[in-house]
Formats: structure tokens, C-alpha cells, sequence
């Protein structure tokens, strides 16, 4: 069971995509913490039961977001649910393929362009008359370092990525007359089995070991480090609460400051 106490997001409504683990969870986690109400979707089944019945204010539901009509019936459904809606944190993603841009497949692209840009122009369409019918809100983009950085061997994570952020500062530009504000994360790589899956290729890629691979990663940051989860859920809490309330169309990084992303 999450424990609860009422703060800084008391009676907020919000969604949150891909919700299930990682960011996504530990999101839910800190803004349930905060008062919130939370309905949040995701594609593994199995951990969506076990979230369900886990809090009195979480709800979770099946959906794959780069499908545009799940997510305007998920959008309804969690409208009916809670009422309306917020606050949206776009966090679904995928790494994408590991490879030089001409050996990467068509549908390896298509796919990644599909979860990482266009479901989150999906979520974001229909988000946007609820949020202006609750008088306000908050939008996060869930992009990347790799978004201020060319990215060698991960095109098509890197054009996505980079897409967001135009993406970011134009909804802030439509969105700001409403009260609704719109900013972009940007982590470096965040620790779990995601990352270590990326390393994993990308060091039979280049015909090195994974250690050599994380420690061109880590040598990537100035703090030579990677961020958890929940640093980056303690930035998103920050943004979408009346903390970050002058805050919008901003690219923030939670990332320990990175140098670069070439090879090294």
C-alpha cells in the first residue's frame, strides 16, 4: 500500500503515462503522496493488477499510446474516473534501436517516432480541453539529454527526442493564455533494466564491454553519474505544483549537468 498525506498537489487530478514502473511509478508515488488523484496507463498488464486496489486514489489502465483511439477512450476513461483532469506527465517511451541511421530498420524508426513523439501528441490532444475546462493546468514532456545533444547510433531516439522540445515550447506559447503550462524534462540516463538493455547493445555495437560502455556514459555527466527515478519524480512534483508555478516552456535537465554524448 502507498501511504498518503495532503500537500502540495491536494485534489489534483492527474495522468500519468507508461505508470507502471520506473519514472512513471515513482511519479505516482510522490504525487499520491502529495494529495493527488492518479490514473495512469500502461501496456504490462501485470503490474497495472498489481497497482490496482493499491491506493483508494490509483487507478490504472491498459493502453498502448501510440494507438490515437485508446488514447482518446483512455482520456474519457479517466475523465469519468477523477473527474476531470490537471495535471498530464507524458513519460511513456522507448529506447528505440541501437545503430548507425543506415542500418537501422524502417519499422525500428516507425515505432520509435510513433511511442516517443507522436503518442505524446496523442495524450496531448486530448488532454488539452479538460485542462482548459479545469481553468488551468500543467503539462510535462518527458524528453531527454539526448534532446540538446546529437546522439551517435540512436537516430531515431535523438530526432524524436529533439521533436519534444519544439513540441514544448509551442504548446507553452498556445497554452499560456489558458493558465496551462508546458515544460520538458530532460534526464541522462536513469538507472534500471531500460538503460542497461541500451548498454548492453550499444557495447556489442561498438565490440566493447558493458563496463567500458557505463563509464563513457557516467564520464558523459559532470557529476559522473546517473539519476534514479525518483530525481527525476522530485522535479516533475516541483514543476506541476504551485512551486513551479511561473514555470513554462522551459527544456530542464535532471542530469547532473552533461557534457556531451559523443563517444568517448
Amino acid at each position: 500500500m502507498f501511504s498518503g498525506s495532503s500537500s502540495l498537489l491536494q485534489d489534483k487530478r492527474i495522468v500519468i503515462t507508461a505508470g507502471a514502473s520506473g519514472i512513471g511509478l515513482s511519479m505516482a508515488r510522490q504525487f499520491l503522496e502529495q494529495g493527488a488523484t492518479v490514473s495512469v496507463c500502461d501496456l504490462d498488464g501485470e503490474a497495472l493488477a498489481a497497482l490496482n486496489g493499491s491506493h483508494n486514489k490509483l487507478y490504472g489502465f491498459e493502453v498502448d499510446v501510440s494507438d490515437p483511439s485508446a488514447v482518446k477512450s483512455f482520456f474519457n476513461a479517466a475523465e469519468q474516473t477523477m473527474g476531470g483532469l490537471d495535471i498530464l506527465v507524458n513519460n511513456a517511451g522507448i529506447a528505440g534501436p541501437t545503430a548507425l541511421c543506415e542500418d537501422v530498420e524502417i519499422e525500428d524508426w516507425r515505432r520509435t517516432i510513433d511511442v516517443d513523439l507522436n503518442a505524446q501528441f496523442y495524450c496531448t490532444k486530448y488532454a488539452i480541453p479538460l485542462l482548459k475546462s479545469a481553468g488551468g493546468g500543467s503539462i510535462i514532456m518527458m524528453a531527454s539529454n539526448a534532446a540538446l545533444f546529437g546522439y551517435p547510433l540512436r537516430s531515431p531516439y535523438t530526432a524524436a527526442k529533439w521533436a519534444l522540445i519544439g513540441l514544448t515550447k509551442t504548446l507553452a506559447m498556445e497554452l499560456g493564455p489558458y493558465g496551462i503550462r508546458v515544460n520538458a524534462l530532460c534526464p541522462c540516463s536513469v538507472e534500471g533494466p531500460r538503460i542497461d538493455g541500451v548498454i548492453e547493445r550499444e557495447a556489442a555495437s561498438r565490440g566493447v564491454s558493458a563496463d567500458k560502455v557505463r563509464e563513457d556514459y557516467q564520464r558523459q555527466s559532470s557529476l559522473r553519474t546517473f539519476v534514479g527515478a525518483g530525481d527525476v519524480a522530485a522535479m516533475a512534483l516541483f514543476l506541476v505544483s504551485d512551486l513551479g508555478a511561473k514555470i513554462s516552456g522551459q527544456s530542464i535537465g535532471v542530469d547532473g549537468h552533461t557534457e556531451s554524448l559523443a563517444q568517448t
